[in-house]
């Protein structure tokens, strides 16, 4: 039996075995989301929809050129313009104090990139100038109206050639090189097999594109409203940007309408509050389309190149590989995202010998930075594909040949770090493979089947080809290297009602919920209120990696706990008895005996109860320059099956069914963990087949929602969740494990073994274009 104290007892009652009329609560159930209803009726509270009085609107021009060097800007035309208030270029930006930071320490990475170009610009859209007026029109015209000269460089846009190129920046063209060495570089296998894969550049597209609201305050500071991720991280880098203390700047965090990845950049706050600054009154800014494509960074595209060598079994024997991804103009999280390109270059699978060189350099490219999976998704798709190649040339069951290679606790990694957290990897394969196929159109003629193609499509259904594959994949949670994780959070509880005090975003993740239901399991407190996030609280760190379940969802554990002690221990004194003899189950509190009984709002009648705590995971280390080290707190993995229909003379591809088996830990909500699979799958399947930010001479070509082709209802196929294992991990918060990046991870490389089964071709690119699937 768990103890009163333990949250890894029994899950909370499903939906289906409460009375009627109970709402699900704690721990374990189905809770809805807090911000289900306002966002279903229209009136949650989003960046874009603030006001304030006397309201002035920003724009900003950008460069129309990759690369060119800035040789002068004229701004009178602008200031000429009626309602202009104020127009301003990289210098009009203060000088950041001596001993300021460039960056905050849970940062994007490397402070590289300007609030506004200096000298240069390095990619294209990037910002050069910004105005406000009093109108959103004006403030665009007049932004049109500077006038600046342009001497046009040669871009370097392929990042093979950056090694060899100029310098595009003051620190070099080469992000890391990341060198992987482990075992016998001589070992050679009896079945060699060898690939180059693609990986294109995924957007996150958020569904609300950047906006924000600055207003000054009387002590000279600035206050920002913001759908930001990271509320502390970007108040520290906006305050080194306006060469402020951190203190005299505030962020307030609104509605997130979308965050799969970083949102506002530091040069949109910067020039945002910038502007409210030079003119003392509140300024408004929301970027077009085009301009959210341009300014956020979007997923590393990567050149792959693999030589797998194996014996005549399938078990690997040595891999070797050459991993490069494009960051783009800066720097960003390129480290990071190579980092785990390399340590997961192998996969979840045990191979003794492992050699990988991988480097993230600069080019004229737009930045690259977070997104779900960054740097595990491109490696996932070609040791995959390699391992299909074995298979197919081994004459191995490709599920098979998964199983014989497949890690499990206790297993070294490349990077030799032994696994310590469960890794059911064997598990996750055998539950998606005994769930049940999808039917084909010859097992019921009288249904009206969806083609490749869509409704209507042109294609003729006797070329229709149906593929099965198979994929598994992980990622890391947390942060690496020797990141610092820790996370703040205040529980309050006053009468029948507690609050939570914690600064961790929820962009979409689902924390707010997460909150509540970890209160209501300590304290058996219904009423559960998330005070709205902001810079003025303990820091709680980004929304990335899936931290906050298990930092600030730890954090506000800790701290429901203490009150939960500071509320128990006159009652046990009482008594007679200690506190760990009671406790507190279904809004009641009861001893170990039955003698006491008494519901919880009668003990906290008059009392008001209060407690901060901290939670920060166990440390890791860099990884050295052989590529060794202690570099990550836990792993999540997750298998998958993928079912698709080719049309082989169109090239056209239908996903029809994407099974799922993943490793969860613990099932906190399982609802929630179920709605967050499906959106991840649903992401995983467009860099597969339709998402592609492209460029021309470092230029984007399709910066808009038509252009850029996310998947719609009908390119979204039925998800099958074949198995949540709750294996827990026992040093994480209660014993949970992310769920959302993984399933974006192995989806692609799934759907793209789908479609080698169904065509009999090697799929060596992302996204899988027409030409890809058509035979003959």
């Amino acid at each position: 039996m768990s103890s009163p104290t333990d949250l890894t007892g029994p899950l909370a009652p499903s939906a289906d075995e409460l009375p009627d009329g109970a709402e699900p609560f704690g721990l374990g159930s189905s809770a809805p989301r807090t911000d289900a209803l306002p966002k279903a009726l229209g009136i949650y509270p989003y960046a874009a929809d603030l006001w304030a009085e006397g309201l002035l609107w920003g724009a900003v021009l950008r460069s129309p050129h990759p690369s060119a060097r800035i040789v002068s800007i004229d701004t009178a035309a602008a200031l000429a313009l009626p309602g202009v208030h104020a127009v301003i270029t990289a210098a009009d930006l203060p000088p950041v104090p001596e001993g300021a930071p460039e960056a905050a320490p849970d940062g994007r990475g490397s402070a590289d990139r300007p609030v506004l170009a200096s000298g240069v610009v390095r990619h294209h859209g990037e910002p050069v100038a910004a105005v406000a007026a009093d109108h959103p029109d004006t403030a665009r015209l007049a932004a049109a109206s500077i006038v600046v000269e342009y001497e046009p460089l040669e871009a370097v846009t392929d990042p093979e050639q950056s090694f060899n190129a100029p310098p595009l920046h003051p620190d070099g063209n080469l992000f890391r090189h990341l060198p992987l060495r482990s075992g016998d570089p001589e070992a050679v296998g009896e079945v060699i097999v060898e690939g180059l894969y693609q990986v294109g550049r995924q957007d996150p597209a958020p569904i609300g594109a950047e906006a924000g609201l600055a207003v000054p305050r009387p002590d000279g500071g600035v206050e920002l409203h913001l759908s930001s991720t990271d509320p502390h991280g970007d108040r520290d880098r906006t305050a080194a940007g306006l060469g402020l203390d951190p203190d005299r700047v505030r962020l307030v965090v609104t509605g997130v309408p979308g965050a799969t990845a970083d949102r506002e950049d530091r040069s949109f706050q910067v020039t945002l509050a910038l502007l409210a600054l030079r003119t003392g009154r509140p300024v408004k800014m929301t970027l077009t389309r085009e301009e959210s494509f341009q300014s956020h960074p979007s997923r590393h595209p990567a050149l792959l190149r693999y030589r797998h060598h194996a014996d005549a079994e399938g078990k690997l024997v040595k891999v070797e590989a050459q991993i490069l991804l494009d960051g783009g103009a800066y720097a960003e999280v390129s480290a990071e995202a190579l980092a785990a390109a390399a340590a997961f270059s192998v996969g979840p699978y045990v191979c003794p010998n492992v050699f990988v060189d991988a480097w993230a350099v600069r080019t004229n490219n737009p930045p690259a930075g977070r997104m779900r999976g960054e740097g595990a998704l491109q490696t996932c798709f070609a040791y995959e594909s390699q391992l299909d190649q074995l298979a197919a040339q081994l004459g191995i069951d490709p599920l098979e040949i998964r199983r014989r290679n497949a890690l499990a606790t206790g297993d070294p990694m490349p990077t030799g770090q032994a696994v310590t957290c469960p890794a059911p990897v064997a598990a996750l394969l055998d539950a998606v493979a005994t769930a049940p196929l999808p039917p084909l159109p010859l097992d019921d003629p009288d249904s009206e089947w969806l083609l490749p193609g869509g409704p209507g499509g042109a294609g003729d259904p006797a070329a229709v080809r149906r593929g099965i594959g198979y994929a598994v994949g992980m990622v890391h949670m947390l942060g690496a290297e020797g990141e610092d994780e820790v996370s703040t959070a205040t529980v309050r509880v006053s009468g029948d009602h507690a609050t939570v005090i914690c600064p961790a975003v929820d962009s979409g993740q689902g924390f707010a919920t997460l909150a509540r239901q970890i209160v209501q399991s300590v304290l058996g407190v219904s009423e559960v209120y998330i005070a709205p996030a902001d810079s003025d609280q303990s820091s709680a760190g980004p929304s990335a990696r899936g931290r906050h379940t298990w930092v600030s969802g730890g954090a506000v554990e800790r701290a429901a706990l203490m009150v939960r002690h500071q509320l128990l221990q006159p009652i046990a004194a009482n008594f007679g008895m200690s506190v760990e003899l009671l406790s507190i189950a279904d809004g009641k509190i009861t001893s170990y005996d039955g003698v006491l009984g008494m519901p919880v709002t009668e003990a906290l009648e008059g009392k008001e109860l209060w407690a901060t705590a901290q939670c920060r995971p166990h440390p890791t280390e860099p990884l050295d320059e052989a590529g060794q080290g202690d570099a990550f707190v836990s792993i999540a993995f997750c298998a998958m099956r993928a079912v698709v229909d080719v049309d082989i003379e169109l090239g056209a591809v239908r996903v029809v069914e994407m099974t799922v088996a993943q490793d969860v830990g613990r099932a906190l909500n399982p609802r929630q963990i179920e709605d967050r699979i499906e959106a991840a799958v649903a992401q995983g399947v467009g860099i597969a087949l339709l998402e592609d930010l492209r460029t021309e001479g470092g230029r984007l070509v399709n910066p808009s929602l038509t252009g850029y082709r996310l998947p719609t209802a009908l390119d979204t196929p039925e998800v099958r969740i074949a198995a949540l294992i709750e294996d827990r991990d026992v040093v994480a918060t209660f014993g949970a494990k992310a769920v959302s990046a993984v399933p974006a991870v192995v989806a692609p490389a799934a759907v793209a073994a789908a479609v080698r089964a169904a065509t009999g071709l090697p799929v060596g690119r992302l996204p899988i274009l027409p030409e890809d699937a058509t035979v003959g």
